[in-house]
C-alpha cells in the first residue's frame, strides 16, 4: 500500500513539474512574440541588414535560408528516397543493410553542430568548394 501510494505521489510531482515547465515556457512565447509583432514590416522582412546602424532587415537572410532549404532537400530527397528503397526491397545482404540503418539511426542522433563542422571539413577544407550555399547544402 505505501509503495503505490508513493508512486501515485511522485506521478503527481512529476506531472505538476512537467506542467510548470510547459507554462513557464509558453508565457516566454507569448512575450516575445507579443513584444516583437509591432516590430514585423514587409520592409523588415524584404531590406539588406545594415552594418553597426538601426533599421537594417532580414530579407538576404532570409532568401539564403529558403535558398539553402530548397537546394538541400533537392540534393538529399531523391538520394534518400533511392536508398530507403533499394534497402527495403532489393538488397540481399541482410548484414549491410542492418548496417547502414543503424548508422543512419546514429547520424539523426547526433547534433546538427557536428554535422555542420564536418560537413565543413569535408566539402569546404578537403575538396575546396568554398564557403558557399552549394558546400552547405551537401552537408
Amino acid at each position: 500500500m505505501k509503495a503505490k501510494f508513493t508512486d501515485r505521489l511522485m506521478t503527481a510531482v512529476i506531472y505538476f513539474m512537467s506542467a510548470l515547465i510547459v507554462i513557464i515556457l509558453a508565457a516566454l512565447l507569448i512575450y516575445i512574440f507579443g513584444a516583437g509583432i509591432t516590430h514585423i514590416s514587409w520592409h523588415f522582412l524584404t531590406s539588406a541588414a545594415k552594418s553597426f546602424e538601426a533599421g537594417g532587415g532580414i530579407g538576404t537572410q532570409l532568401f539564403n535560408s529558403l535558398y539553402l532549404l530548397i537546394l538541400s532537400m533537392l540534393i538529399s530527397l531523391p538520394l534518400a528516397l533511392g536508398i530507403a528503397i533499394y534497402l527495403s526491397e532489393y538488397a540481399k545482404n541482410q548484414r549491410l543493410s542492418a548496417l547502414i540503418s543503424s548508422a543512419v539511426e546514429v547520424l539523426s542522433s547526433l547534433p546538427s553542430i557536428v554535422v555542420g563542422l564536418f560537413g565543413f571539413l569535408i566539402c569546404v577544407v578537403h575538396f575546396h568548394l568554398s564557403f558557399s550555399i552549394l558546400s552547405g547544402a551537401l552537408t
